[in-house]
């Protein structure tokens, strides 16, 4: 049984226009200007001080209520995808190539809701830091605001997060200590060698047929190399090479990706994916160089602190009751450079429930879209997570 007071209910509708106006609109990475322009313009009118321009387009607010020195940061990523949208309705993107198939629009609303409650009715005694942070999507944009000083010019004390999560029923939450999203690292790989007929194979060196069997054997890594017991994946998501039918190229190029839950293992993954690029590129007679995290500097286990879930629970159960609350979901795979912020602060990342994934309503999917239901309940919690450790 939700719990949601008739004030945030109330914001509803405005909520509902913000996260379409978004999602019609969306911006890539660093580019997010009208979406931030949108989050500032709406924090000014309620009397939020706002700080533009950590990470190009990031937003800051912050509120302040009583004398406490107690602080606390709400943070929600503001940036689509490059996906071209599938979807027919009426707020489907008008940018052709983008869309918000992860639900960063429904993640700006819920806060944007929470900020406009607390800065009316809000009763706490301490500051709020309203995070929008761009560039969550590969691009590390969390990084990027902490190297630029974000914990030094806004020094919260604790930092949360939320994602939405299909396939978790709507009007339910999923949180644990500890890791709740793998780490992320990209690799290419480049293959040189000898260009040739493809009548006459042997005078050159085949790039292509190296690439195929490095792309078998890079999945020997996990099966046989990481323990068991430990939660890993290599997959492969390019490969490029050749021009035309009767020629066989003298480069290739191979890109991919591997997560873990562990350091150690993410260690070894990075040493077994360089040891084979190198070991086949040899039995082939050709050359290899193998470049890591080209475009981000890899992101880490988003990992939960202990006391920062226990803050979590109580808010996600304050509104959703307990038996809306998963506290032993199996982590996922998938990661999220929100774990910046949890090396630098202790805090916690949560799940809210996004309904079925019926139809190709999933995370990245060109027919998903963010489920406006849960609106009130995602601003509900930031409420009550504020109100329950900022007491008055």
């Amino acid at each position: 049984m939700m719990n949601i007071i008739p004030e945030i209910q109330v914001l509803q509708a405005d909520m509902h226009r913000w996260r379409r106006q978004i999602h019609q609109y969306p911006e890539t990475a660093f580019e997010e200007t009208a979406t931030a322009r949108l989050i500032a313009e709406q924090l000014q009118q309620i009397g939020i001080e706002v700080h533009q321009g950590l990470a190009r387009t990031g937003i800051v607010g912050i509120l302040r209520r009583g004398n406490s020195t107690n602080s606390i940061a709400l943070r929600a990523d503001m940036d689509a995808l490059y996906i071209q949208e599938q979807n027919r309705f009426e707020h489907a993107s008008c940018n052709s190539g983008k869309m918000h198939a992860c639900g960063h629009d429904g993640h700006c609303a819920m806060l944007l809701g929470a900020a406009h409650y607390l800065a009316n009715h809000g009763r706490f005694d301490g500051t709020v830091y309203f995070i929008f942070q761009p560039a969550e999507e590969c691009r590390a944009g969390a990084h990027q605001m902490i190297s630029e000083g974000l914990f030094e010019q806004f020094p919260a004390q604790r930092v949360f997060g939320m994602h939405n999560f299909p396939d978790i029923p709507a009007g339910h939450f999923a949180v644990k200590t500890g890791p709740m999203m793998a780490s992320f690292d990209c690799f290419e790989i480049n293959l040189s060698g000898q260009a040739t007929h493809a009548a006459m194979p042997h005078l050159g060196n085949d790039v292509l047929v190296a690439a195929a069997h490095l792309i078998t054997q890079l999945q020997t890594i996990v099966s046989r190399q990481i323990d068991p017991t430990d939660a890993a994946v290599v997959s492969i998501t390019q490969i490029h090479g050749g021009n035309t039918w009767n020629a066989l190229p003298d480069s290739a190029v191979i890109r991919g990706t591997f997560r873990s839950f562990k350091n150690s293992v993410r260690a070894q993954l990075e040493q077994g994916i360089s040891h084979l690029v190198q070991s086949v590129a040899h039995g082939f007679r050709i050359n290899a160089d193998i470049r890591f995290n080209p475009e981000n500097p890899g992101y880490p286990v988003t990992v939960n602190s202990p006391d920062e879930t226990a803050s979590a629970i109580r808010a996600a159960t304050a509104v959703a009751g307990t038996s809306g609350v998963d506290t032993t979901p199996i982590p996922s795979l998938g990661a999220e450079d929100f774990a910046f912020m949890l090396q630098q602060k202790p805090g916690c990342y949560i799940w809210i429930g996004n309904g079925s994934s019926e139809g190709g309503c999933l995370l990245h999917n060109p027919n998903y879209d963010f489920n406006d239901e849960i609106l009130a309940l995602g601003a509900a919690y930031w409420v009550k997570l504020v109100e329950n450790e900022l007491p008055v």
